[in-house]
């Protein structure tokens, strides 16, 4: 036994010492950095204590961002995962093009976000005004990027053509997993296709449910690069994320890295507070 836990330790071992390089030790330098008053490029700096944080209380644009993402996280979450599920039930009732549909659904998850925003720029920007003018579709003919309600539904539109896929796979295999058995005594007991989803699937894909969430809820906390290719933030400070809020803090502006270190901690707290009452409000749902 001692022997198997020392193998499965150093094979476990490079992973691990990369991950605390790289993301642990920066983690604990960044919470260090968040008392002191480091501009990124002077090796001298004072620490300053809790001033970061009392400054957090006042500014006006990262509050604004906090809900700002709120609603976007709020939004996502839903979105995102009730059309992932849609779309698995759909796919799943296919046989011969199974596989190209879900393909031509993922695939999406291929390419960076970042150049997929720059893509939706392009058509939001050029393709779509085109067409609106060349068909008379007035609908379409609005400023997707220049007005901020607008703005905001492209965003949503490109992130969940980003994401949709990958929980789409992960909704996929846990249809695979639940039972036929229960399925068909289920439809010979009388139910109908709807009473047989809500009491029969929805509860054996729990788990898959609980991961779907967890996710979305991750990735829309810490959205960026589809916000910082599509709108820069904008119009004005409109759109900008919390991310988006940190990153001009930190490189773009005011170059004042304790203070952009004290608003990361300040997202790490909120995602990892609204992850446990996540986790803790999924779990009891899932079936032991």
């Amino acid at each position: 036994m001692k022997n198997k836990n020392r193998n499965l330790t150093l094979f476990i071992l490079p992973a691990l010492l990369f991950y605390a390089i790289f993301t642990l030790a920066p983690a604990f330098g960044g919470i260090w950095y968040s008392f002191t008053n480091w501009n990124g490029l002077n090796p001298n700096y004072e620490l300053i204590g809790f001033r970061n944080y009392e400054l957090l209380l006042k500014d006006k644009n990262f509050i604004n961002s906090i809900w700002f993402t709120m609603r976007f996280v709020g939004i996502m979450v839903v979105l995102q995962n009730v059309i992932a599920l849609f779309l698995a039930l759909l796919i799943e009732t296919r046989i011969k093009t199974k596989t190209m549909f879900r393909t031509l659904v993922f695939m999406p998850n291929m390419i960076s976000m970042i150049i997929g925003g720059f893509m939706w720029m392009f058509i939001f920007t050029r393709a779509l005004p085109y067409i609106a003018n060349a068909l008379n579709i007035a609908a379409l003919n609005i400023s997707w990027i220049g007005d901020p309600t607008f703005s905001f539904i492209a965003i949503i539109i490109v992130s969940l053509w980003g994401g949709v896929g990958y929980l789409m796979i992960i909704y996929m295999a846990a249809l695979q997993g639940v039972a036929k058995n229960l399925k068909e005594a289920a439809m010979i007991d009388g139910a109908n296709a709807w009473q047989v989803f809500r009491n029969i699937t929805i509860p054996s894909i729990m788990p898959a449910i609980t991961i779907g969430i967890f996710v979305t809820l991750n990735n829309s906390f810490k959205v960026f690069d589809v916000v910082y290719s599509l709108t820069g933030g904008g119009p004005g400070r409109s759109t900008q994320v919390i991310a988006l809020n940190i990153f001009e803090e930190a490189y773009s502006m005011n170059n004042r890295f304790g203070y952009a270190s004290a608003k990361s901690l300040i997202l790490f707290l909120i995602i990892f507070v609204i992850t446990l009452i996540q986790l803790g409000i999924m779990r009891r749902k899932e079936i032991n």
